[in-house]
């Protein structure tokens, strides 16, 4: 078989159809990219996309904080952290000195009244929610590389728990289940109502890459029963408003989430991404129960990378991809971002071994 673009080859990925090799893509912490600059392997400000030849790219063009004209308040600093309020009433900690997922420290919505109050009559499509020019770019720089480009985002739940916090919101999953339904249509809505906007005027994308993550170690949030009767009305009117556009949907889910992938292919999934190994998922009970109807991208443990043993990483890999490449629906990925624990000489490793297990014969 001919080389094909990172168009054409994630294209059939997603579609479980004939390939050259496995789909190449991978999500970095920023203090990486710091590390190898400064050791001289990346230059200044170079797209780590560019650089490794990933075959696809993305965007992330929606502001969907609830209140865009509130300027975050800074409530609190140290030498360390930054305490600061945002658009949606929420008190977020950021670390100053190292990349990290912020802290939820409070909420100004806990229940159904705060969010009827404060944070719903805020949610209208007004095109000041998208960022056109960003789009645009990514867009086009991704068509001039024959990349698969995705428009990429949060969904309901992630959109919703910055609001009111996991805590708030799974209790009222259980104790209002109206109020959270209220949310995910909100949301969804809101979400497509945006979506039909950027497309008709810029274009449509290659593919739709939700971030929606779902699950902790060895438990998700909720159940698939919890999960088919609240949460998922508003994966199936945002997965099929991309089937509507013929795009496939990949779903970034962090966590132990197996129990919902029933549900999520059932409301439009046609790839699971991450995969994490820390939290339970195993990529080849996965490839084995959902191989058919599911492509996969990750499932590689970064744990495995951090040992900076290519020993150790040859074993994951051979344990996994050539099996996982069976049939057509595999992407390399590690089950998690790179942290900079990872040398560079290690990841170019990985790539490189992941690559050459995943070729297909002519």
């Amino acid at each position: 078989m001919d080389v094909m673009t990172g168009v054409e080859r994630m294209t059939n990925i997603l579609q479980r159809k004939p390939v050259d090799r496995i789909g190449l893509y991978e999500h970095f912490w920023g203090d990486t990219q710091k590390k190898w600059t400064e050791e001289g392997y990346v230059k200044q400000g170079e797209n780590l996309v560019d650089h490794f030849g990933f075959d696809m790219d993305e965007c992330w063009p929606f502001n969907m904080v609830a209140d865009l004209d509130f300027i975050p308040e800074v409530v609190e600093e140290t030498d360390e952290t930054i305490l600061t309020r945002d658009g949606n009433g929420a008190l977020l900690r950021r670390h100053k000195l190292h990349d990290a997922t912020p802290e939820h420290v409070d909420f100004m919505v806990k229940d159904r009244r705060g969010w009827e109050e404060h944070i719903k009559p805020l949610l209208n499509p007004e095109r000041r929610r998208i960022n056109f020019e960003a789009y645009r770019e990514a867009k086009g720089r991704a068509a001039d590389r024959n990349r698969f480009f995705v428009w990429s985002g949060v969904n309901v739940f992630e959109l919703i728990h910055p609001v009111c916090g996991h805590e708030y919101m799974l209790m009222g999953m259980a104790l209002d289940p109206d109020w959270v339904r209220d949310m995910v249509d909100t949301y969804s809505r809101l979400t497509v109502e945006l979506q039909e906007i950027l497309f008709r005027e810029e274009g449509y994308p290659d593919g739709i890459w939700y971030y929606e993550d779902m699950g902790f170690k060895e438990h998700p949030f909720m159940s698939p029963t919890m999960y088919r009767e609240i949460i998922q009305p508003g994966h199936v009117r945002t997965f099929q408003f991309a089937k509507s556009c013929n795009l496939p949907v990949i779903v970034h889910s962090c966590g132990y989430v197996e129990p919902l992938v029933p549900g999520l292919w059932e409301a439009g999934m046609d790839c699971l991404q991450v995969i994490e190994v820390k939290a339970g998922m195993d990529l080849l009970r996965l490839y084995r129960d959902y191989g058919d109807v599911l492509s996969f991208m990750g499932g590689i443990d970064v744990r495995v990378l951090y040992t900076n043993d290519k020993k150790k990483i040859d074993a994951e890999l051979e344990a996994k991809i050539p099996i996982v490449k069976g049939k057509y629906g595999y992407a390399l990925h590690s089950d998690h971002s790179i942290p900079n624990t990872v040398n560079y000489e290690t990841y170019r490793y990985f790539v490189e071994r992941g690559l050459e297990l995943g070729k297909y014969s002519a």
